[in-house]
């Protein structure tokens, strides 16, 4: 296989599993993006799509031709983007239907393998901006986890007949949710009741809603992610503090030990089976060290001289 043929296919997996982390609460695409290295370029090639769209939509109008826009969309790094994009769209839909009733059906089991694959995950923006933390970035990163923690313990609501202003707006939140890591679209649907609506209009292709969605996804995510992008290029450093933060937060949405039969979240002491829940959380801190090696030797053959980057 050759090497574009390989990256093709690795982009379409990173999809794939953006896709179905979006699926469950309390994981994000976001961190996913993170966690296979891909985070930033993801960030950035959205962030010029967006540019080169807003300068098209106005410059056209005008009679100027596309020259400002096509710079723009020249530095989208477009392989990575529809290889993503192809995987998100298929596990979006399978995920919907497989891994969500398994989710239901064996919640706490499910959840300790999402524990373990976030907790390992905190790892990469700890670590990502290659400098070393000071006590003031210790403190932004616990207030960014209280923010989190807070946020994943508000109470599920269900709303099962919203409106078409409601479906937008909660799209625009749930998508600026998927970007950023740490922070679950579906975990966001869920807060505004929207999430049993939304999994059934993928499952029964209600494509009037899903119309609505994606106009709210996309303008939630043009207004958002060139703020994300600004960020990164100007306070890299403090954005991953951030994202560290909100990451560790983020471990009581799933944490495996809930009254998953009540309308509650509430954090329970570790009881049952231990030696499966914890074995699961073992295995999923595994799968993450196991991605970030495959990762981090695909970026040395990328940088090998005479390699091609994509």
């Amino acid at each position: 296989m050759s090497n574009g043929t390989g990256t093709h296919l690795l982009n379409v997996a990173r999809g794939g599993l953006m896709g179905t982390a979006e699926v469950i609460p309390g994981v994000s695409g976001g961190t996913v993006a993170l966690i296979t290295g891909i985070y930033d370029r993801l960030i950035t090639s959205a962030g010029h799509a967006v540019s080169g769209i807003r300068i098209a939509a106005t410059d056209l109008p005008r009679g100027q031709g596309t020259e400002r826009s096509l710079v723009e969309f020249r530095r989208v790094h477009w392989q990575l983007v529809i290889g993503v994009l192809i995987g998100m769209a298929v596990m979006l839909v399978v995920a919907a239907k497989i891994v969500a009733p398994l989710v239901e059906e064996y919640p706490q089991r499910s959840f300790a393998l999402f524990f373990g694959l976030v907790l390992a995950s905190l790892w990469v923006p700890f670590t990502g901006s290659g400098r070393p933390w000071t006590a003031l970035n210790y403190l932004v990163a616990l207030a960014a986890a209280a923010a989190a923690f807070f946020l994943t313990g508000l109470p599920p609501t269900e709303i099962s007949d919203p409106n078409p202003l409601l479906i937008i707006g909660a799209a625009a939140v749930a998508i600026c949710a998927l970007v950023l890591p740490g922070v679950s679209g579906s975990f966001m649907l869920l807060a505004f009741g929207m999430y049993t609506v939304t999994i059934n209009a993928v499952n029964d292709r209600d494509f009037g809603y899903l119309a609505l969605f994606a106009l709210g996804a996309v303008l939630g995510l043009s207004l958002f992610v060139k703020l994300l992008q600004w960020l990164l290029e100007h306070y890299h450093h403090l954005t991953l503090v951030v994202m560290t933060g909100l990451l560790l937060g983020s471990l009581r949405a799933l944490w495996p030990w809930q009254p998953w039969e009540e309308e509650r979240r509430e954090l329970l002491a570790p009881s049952g089976d231990l030696a499966v829940t914890f074995g699961l959380i073992g295995v999923g801190m595994a799968v993450v060290i196991g991605i970030l090696v495959v990762a981090h030797r695909h970026a040395a053959r990328e940088h090998e001289p005479g390699a091609i980057v994509q």
